[in-house]
């Protein structure tokens, strides 16, 4: 059975509006979709719809197995919520909205389900469907069939349990036991779109948020892509922890603030408690508010790419060793005679040496990284290196690779976070090539301290380079091509030093940020004989937010001086 509900195709902002002003050009320009399907940036769209396999249980082979629907492709998911179940509802009409669906969807008896908690496990049969309170009526099913992960539940434990709650269970607690007749599937599939919806999509406070815009644009479209990205390795790791601690710190305020609201509400008195109450309750309301705006950030792809992620990961600097030793660790995953040989002639033993050298021999770069200290050195000989994971570097460290940087390739596995993250005091990178594919987050990302980088080749996917606040970058003799946004980008506050490079076939040259809520000084960038060419959009972008009528005069007066800016060629 189908029911087509209309949908207004809305734009992924909703109810955000962000009006920016460019020096040079429409800010909209730098993030316009090839494409205006609503599911044009996810791979799915283009595979087939998914067929209703089964679970074999392990372990217990007592349990019948049930549907495999845990595996949705986006577009499904989207086009069921969007077509079906939600449509243009109100956030306050989606449990009702969600009880037509599952009426005109649902199986009312006659099927079988496992009744999962986080305690068991049982087996039980569906005899009648309460579609406005979204449960099932149940009973057990014979034989009996029962798992717990805690105790063991007899007949009868199982029987009480289930009088006391009426025999009505959520049906998102229920997982269908798999039919190869077919008369099933649409029913487990129902089950798994509510069930996903109130895992991932759903929130305590969404009832009461307003209900001028499209719930489904406003809220379901932006946490699902969310969800999806986070799956395919598209949203950093520190972003993802920021969000989940974002959405547990809202839930326990929102529960305290429900609970002393009822308590306000149910009092009859004008005592000076019940005051001291409601001031907490308005302070509890614009701690939620707060809480619920940095989450729309974050679930917002368009904002979440404007704004961009600005923490780092937080690794703290080593620092020197106890006994203040240097070590130069050696990267290879083998070391012929000869390599070992030039090495020890050209940089293991120098005639200007005075202290003899500690070194260490590793197989993988990212482990010597990881290996090192304050003032260490890392050698990298030719090859071909695959890295999963990220480069963060607290410490001031030499990377330098042992050869010509298209001889030390180093590759990026996985899409999710940065490549190499900079925090050191004085960082220097030099004679390697980086090289990532199908990622999300930028190439190099210097957060604190100053970062040289000295003949090296990046092959980006994203965005390349990022300098942001309070950072400083000397980038020189380097090549800088493939990115999807811009090559270099570039916050207030920071110190940017651009000489002799190449930046090409990125979608901008140089992207220049100056729309941060803090107040920072401009950034002070120097650019001696770059090249920049090839690149689909303009070669240097200045973006600048939007003056209030009310300051244009005074920033008028202050203009003069705001922007350091030198190019030289």
């Amino acid at each position: 059975m189908k029911m087509k509900k209309t949908a207004h195709a809305v734009g992924a902002l909703g109810e955000w509006q962000v009006q920016w002003q460019m020096k040079y050009i429409d800010p909209e320009e730098l993030f316009q979709e090839d494409d205006d399907d609503s599911c044009s940036d996810y791979g799915s769209r283009d595979k087939s719809g998914t067929i209703l396999g089964r679970i074999v249980p392990d372990g217990n082979v007592l349990f019948p197995d049930t549907f495999q629907t845990n595996h949705l492709l986006f577009y499904e998911r989207f086009k069921a919520y969007q077509d079906y179940i939600l449509a243009d509802c109100k956030a306050s009409e989606v449990k009702e909205f969600t009880a037509e669906y599952l009426e005109k969807v649902l199986e009312p008896s006659g099927w079988q389900a496992i009744w999962r908690t986080n305690v068991f496990e049982v087996l039980v049969e569906v005899v009648d469907v309460e579609y406005s309170t979204l449960k099932a009526v149940v009973r057990l099913s014979e034989p009996f069939l029962c798992d717990s992960h805690v105790s063991t539940f007899t007949l009868e434990c199982m029987q009480e349990l289930l009088e006391l709650k009426k025999h009505q269970l959520p049906v998102q607690e229920l997982w269908v036991v798999f039919d190869e007749s077919g008369e099933f599937d649409q029913t487990a599939l129902a089950i798994e779109h509510v069930r996903f919806f109130y895992q991932h999509i759903w929130r305590s406070w969404d009832e009461e948020d307003e209900d001028d815009f499209d719930y489904f644009v406003r809220c379901v479209e932006p946490r699902l892509r969310l969800h999806y990205d986070i799956l395919e390795d598209r949203v950093p790791s520190g972003l993802i922890a920021d969000y989940h601690n974002l959405l547990s710190q809202c839930e326990v305020l929102y529960r305290k603030f429900v609970n002393l609201r009822s308590g306000i509400s149910s009092s009859d008195s004008d005592s000076e408690a019940e005051n001291v109450s409601m001031v907490e309750g308005l302070k509890l309301y614009d701690e939620i508010e707060h809480l619920k705006q940095k989450l729309k950030l974050i679930e917002n792809p368009l904002l979440r790419y404007v704004f961009g992620y600005q923490k780092h990961t937080g690794l703290q600097a080593k620092g020197s060793r106890p006994m203040g030793t240097k070590i130069t660790h050696v990267v290879s995953s083998t070391i012929m005679a000869s390599l070992l040989e030039s090495l020890l002639r050209e940089k293991l033993c120098p005639e200007t040496c005075d202290e003899e050298l500690e070194i260490q021999f590793h197989s993988d770069p990212l482990t010597a990284v990881s290996a090192c200290y304050e003032g260490d050195t890392v050698i990298i000989c030719p090859g071909h290196y695959v890295v999963d994971g990220m480069f963060c570097i607290a410490d001031s460290i030499e990377l330098e690779g042992y050869g010509l940087p298209d001889d030390v390739v180093i590759e990026k596995r996985g899409k999710g976070d940065n490549f190499v993250d900079c925090t050191g005091a004085n960082i220097r990178l030099s004679s390697l090539k980086l090289v990532q594919h199908d990622a999300v987050e930028g190439i190099l990302s210097v957060h604190h301290g100053k970062t040289t980088l000295e003949n090296c080749v990046l092959q980006c996917e994203t965005t390349g380079v990022t300098v942001r606040t309070s950072a400083e970058l000397l980038m020189k003799n380097s090549d800088l091509y493939g990115a999807k946004g811009a090559g270099v980008e570039i916050y207030p506050g920071s110190t940017c030093t651009l000489l002799d490079n190449g930046i090409h076939h990125c979608k901008e040259g140089i992207l220049i940020k100056d729309f941060l809520d803090e107040h920072y000084d401009s950034p002070k960038i120097t650019m001696v004989n770059n090249v920049i060419h090839n690149n689909e959009g303009y070669g240097v972008v200045l973006v600048k937010p939007t003056v209030s009528s009310d300051v244009k005069d005074i920033a008028a007066k202050n203009s003069e001086g705001i922007f350091f800016f030198t190019l030289v060629t």
